[in-house]
């Protein structure tokens, strides 16, 4: 008897081993972490009226109640080292009209400690609504940023004494932001582009960014301008921009995370997953501070889309991931499915030993795409597969259908992004 309990005792971890070895790849988690919290169908959610305004600065330590729908109007900006906390729960809705956003200034803070039952959420005031109905979040600290003098400014038709970030604290903490979600964001500014979901502008390592998704933004859903973060279980859900957009020498380490993109949303410069860059303008940079460095594990990268080879023949798709000269990636065990190619190197960026060692990748899996890794404007990648091929990163190839490469692809109201291997994998029950 006592060989037989050993005995099944074996089988059973054996069991819950293999389990969690089909989860190891791209999002984990024994459930899936995107239930309770999540919208992804946020145009058909109703929320009350608003019945308090916020305008102007906020400049004493303030508290948004659950009990309250406030509205934003203009640019709100938290100043003087404030607090705002917002209790758990709690809508803000974006106004249209006077394209609204919240900044949060160096110096201050935000408290946005949501709840997976009760998340904060923040939205359009439309009865319609529609990616770039109003502004964003933005949130600013003194991190450092590779820019010359370390201090930049955020340029959204917003007050520029008020919007500078940057420094020399890598561990300053500008708050808390975890289960919120930004949705229709994205607002367009005349001749200077359009505001994002998230604007993170050298924010420090000590800030707290987790459980957040952006749906339906019309510039890109998370921008991150210098800084040292981290970030933990964010959601990109059908963005007209890029998901992730990495610059001026941000040090950010992005874990469980996941991008969800669309064949037909696009702005006119090409939309990405992932787009890392040390900077715009190469004279703006300073050489002697470090660049872009993106460390991401166990991120999905997907294209929301039943028929992915006829949309990549049409041109509709483009690549997932793209690397700038003088920017570097780390990826692990993330997920690539469904593009053209998954990973486009800038054509400055010369095939070498040197650059080989700035963009890795370890223990992929690249899915259904056409190409794994390229050279902008240099159809000739044999150099690349073969390095990125070799059994010693462990990378994965595969040309299946997203249904059935993920545990719940299709279902509208909860699905499951988690990758189902040999169609053995944990369950998706609650």
């Amino acid at each position: 008897m006592k060989n037989l309990t050993q005995i099944i005792g074996i089988v059973l971890l054996l069991v819950v081993c293999d389990v969690n070895a089909q989860q190891e790849k791209g999002i984990i988690g024994f459930n899936s972490w995107l239930n309770n919290w999540t919208e992804f169908k946020p145009n058909k959610v109703e929320y009350n009226e608003a019945n308090q305004i916020l305008t102007g600065s906020i400049s004493v330590d303030t508290k948004l109640y659950k009990k309250n729908v406030y509205v934003l109007q203009g640019n709100v900006y938290v100043t003087n080292n404030a607090t705002l906390t917002i209790e758990p729960g709690t809508v803000i809705i974006g106004d249209f009209d006077s394209k609204a956003s919240l900044i949060v200034t160096r110096g201050a803070t935000i408290i946005a400690n949501g709840l997976e039952t009760d998340p904060i959420v923040f939205t359009s005031n439309r009865s319609v609504k529609k990616a770039g109905d109003w502004g964003g979040v933005i949130i600013l600290g003194d991190a450092p940023t590779n820019k010359f003098g370390n201090v930049s400014s955020v340029n959204f038709d917003t007050d520029v004494a008020l919007t500078s970030y940057g420094g020399t604290n890598s561990n300053s903490n500008s708050g808390i932001l975890k289960f919120v979600r930004i949705e229709f964001a994205g607002a367009k500014i005349k001749g200077l582009g359009n505001f994002n979901g998230l604007l993170l502008g050298g924010v420090g390592s000590k800030t707290t960014l987790e459980n957040i998704m952006v749906s339906y933004s019309a510039g890109d859903s998370f921008e991150i301008f210098g800084g040292d973060v981290n970030l933990n279980k964010l959601i990109s859900y059908k963005s007209s921009n890029d998901d992730y957009k990495f610059n001026y020498g941000v040090q950010c380490r992005i874990d469980n995370s996941l991008a969800i993109r669309s064949s037909y949303l696009s702005s006119s410069t090409g939309s990405r997953c992932l787009n890392v860059l040390s900077y715009d303008k190469k004279e703006e940079a300073d050489f002697s501070k470090k660049h872009t460095l993106v460390t991401a594990t166990n991120l999905t990268l997907v294209n929301n889309s039943e028929n992915i080879k006829a949309e990549i023949e049409s041109g509709l798709v483009r690549e997932a991931v793209y690397v700038a000269e003088n920017a570097s990636v780390d990826f692990k065990r993330t997920v690539i499915s469904g593009f053209n190619p998954a990973i486009l190197l800038d054509t400055k960026i010369a095939v070498n030993d040197d650059n080989l060692k700035k963009v890795k990748l370890q223990e992929m899996y690249f899915n259904l795409c056409k190409g794994n890794i390229f050279v902008e404007n240099d159809s000739n990648n044999e150099d690349l597969e073969s390095w990125y091929g070799n059994a010693a990163f462990f990378n994965v190839y595969s040309q299946g259908e997203n249904k059935e490469t993920f545990i719940d692809f299709q279902n509208e109201k909860r699905p499951d992004y988690r990758l189902r291997i040999g169609k053995i994998t944990a369950s998706n029950d609650d």
